[in-house]
């Protein structure tokens, strides 16, 4: 997800604590997604991940879209496109694959043991990632710009094995939709998952990894002129 808890300017007090607010609440929200992902395969299966987590997870991702509306107004420092983009492809798999055809994350049906899977470790994937992003942001804004070093290497190494895993799992989930879709809602509806997936997804893909690759050249960068400057 892109850099949603950068104020434009300084912020108002106002501001500052409702961004303090927002990301503190979604990294509790997504807390409780991972606990719930990780304690059910502990103690059950992935099969039995979508009844425990599934629609908790769905209003979690939901409140994201709130992001888009930062973006737009000027509330954060994060481009448009980019947070647009983010946010959407999350809606796509929580309102129109997983929201439709839940049989893919239960394993049952259309789905197999797989999709399950691919549901665990996509949400996962997606928790890990707003848990360290959404602390970072409300540790940095509440402590003048200094979150705890260990939270800010994760911030900017995390994703290189978080992203493939939730893009990937993202992706089998959707392809593994396009033939209940063509039966349960429409062909026309089929077509559009399988390009998506096929044709919109890959680019998709490398513009945000790319766009997280040159955040982290761009953060690195700064941190070694800000040392040898101490030095």
């Amino acid at each position: 997800m892109a850099d949603t808890a950068k104020p434009v300017k300084k912020a108002s007090p106002v501001k500052e604590t409702y961004l303090i607010f927002y990301n503190a609440v979604s990294a509790v929200l997504w807390l409780v997604v991972l606990g719930r992902v990780v304690g059910t395969n502990l103690t059950g299966n992935p099969q039995q991940v979508y009844p425990v987590v599934g629609k908790f997870c769905k209003l979690t991702q939901t409140l994201a879209g709130m992001e888009v509306l930062h973006s737009l107004f000027g509330v954060v420092r994060a481009p448009l496109f980019t947070t647009f983009m983010q946010v959407f492809s999350r809606y796509a798999i929580v309102w129109g694959v997983t929201g439709l055809f839940p049989e893919l994350a239960l394993g049952r049906g259309s789905g197999d043991g797989y999709s399950s899977l691919a549901y665990s470790t996509m949400l996962w994937a997606w928790a890990t990632t707003e848990i360290i992003r959404y602390s970072y942001f409300a540790l940095s804004l509440s402590s003048g710009g200094k979150p705890p070093y260990a939270l800010h290497w994760l911030r900017y190494h995390a994703f290189f094995i978080l992203y493939p895993v939730g893009i990937s799992s993202e992706a089998y989930l959707i392809w593994r939709a396009v033939e209940p879709a063509k039966e349960l809602v429409s062909p026309l509806y089929s077509t559009v998952l399988f390009g998506y997936v096929a044709l919109v997804y890959p680019p998709s893909a490398y513009i945000l990894y790319t766009h997280m690759m040159a955040q982290r050249r761009k953060v690195m960068k700064a941190a070694k002129a800000s040392d040898k400057k101490a030095t």
